[in-house]
């Protein structure tokens, strides 16, 4: 009987035991998709919002690059444009000037050419009307000509004041995604230049659990597929969630030295990645582990 009784102790303990080592099918660790932010502009940093932890909305300006230079550019450009075009009511109206006299040359024109035909007109007289009327047309050409000069000159100071407002428009630091700050490179008043980080965030409320499985359970996972998750609660307790698997590597690749499987000894592995949901208890970087 007692004999009996001690088999029995012996293996409730032996099944407590391995109750509390159950090997899952894959570990990793938690990742993000993660963004730097890089300045479009050159210039002082005179707002600068974003801080390490921040929860930043996609489109909020959280920066303004100073524009002070840009402006005065701006302005003066718009000044030589206003000169530019102050000349085209000058050509204008020596342009009616020129048509008039051509009207009346061509009138001219016309009853020389009766009265030389009768005999009461020279030579000289009907070739000065002629040389009037083709010096008139030439000069109404000319001036078209430099009206046109004129408008290329407006076209071109018109581009350099949008290419300004480009510029100017990106010196307005717009948050491109939602996701939380979770490195800062930039302070408000330091210089800011094109490619410069400001800072890094990423959207953490869903993040991927990167794991590693053998050949051998390769066709046991799917994309789309439904699977358990757990990471540490604290240092005694698992939490346990739902995830779904969202990627499988195509190629093998050596077990990193770093990562556990279930089977020991595998050369060779396949990474997936499992989203979870995150009520702001996981953290990057976190290790986690997967069962199917």
């Amino acid at each position: 009987m007692n004999k009996t009784i001690l088999i029995i102790l012996l293996a409730l303990f032996v099944g407590s035991c391995n109750s509390n080592h159950e090997v899952s099918d894959a570990y990793g660790n938690f990742e993000s998709d993660e963004m730097i932010v890089s300045a479009q502009g050159n210039g002082e940093l005179i707002r600068f919002l974003p801080n390490e932890g921040d929860l930043l909305k996609a489109g909020e300006i959280i920066g303004l690059i100073d524009t002070t230079d840009l402006h005065l550019k701006k302005k003066l450009l718009f000044k030589q444009l206003n000169t530019v075009a102050s000349q085209i009511t000058s050509l204008d109206a020596e342009m009616e000037v020129q048509k008039q006299l051509l009207t009346n040359n061509k009138v001219n024109q016309k009853r020389i050419v009766n009265m030389f035909s009768e005999g009461a007109a020279t030579q000289k007289q009907l070739d000065d009307i002629h040389g009037l009327v083709v010096l008139n047309e030439k000069q109404i050409e000319a001036i078209s000509s430099r009206k046109q000069n004129i408008f290329n000159q407006m076209a071109a100071l018109d581009v350099q004041i949008e290419q300004l407002n480009e510029v100017i428009s990106k010196c307005l630091i717009p948050n491109p995604v939602t996701g939380t700050v979770l490195v800062v490179y930039a302070r408000k008043g330091e210089l800011a230049a094109i490619g410069k980080p400001l800072y890094k965030l990423a959207d953490v409320s869903t993040v991927k659990l990167k794991a590693y499985i053998s050949g051998a359970q390769l066709p046991q996972v799917q994309i789309g597929q439904e699977v358990e998750v757990k990471y540490d609660r604290d240092a005694n307790e698992n939490t346990t969630v739902k995830g779904k698997v969202v990627w499988i590597s195509s190629a093998a690749e050596f077990t990193p030295k770093t990562i556990q499987t279930k089977e020991e000894r595998i050369d060779l592995v396949y990474a997936i990645k499992v989203e979870v949901i995150n009520d702001g208890s996981i953290k990057i970087g976190m290790p986690g582990e997967i069962n199917f």
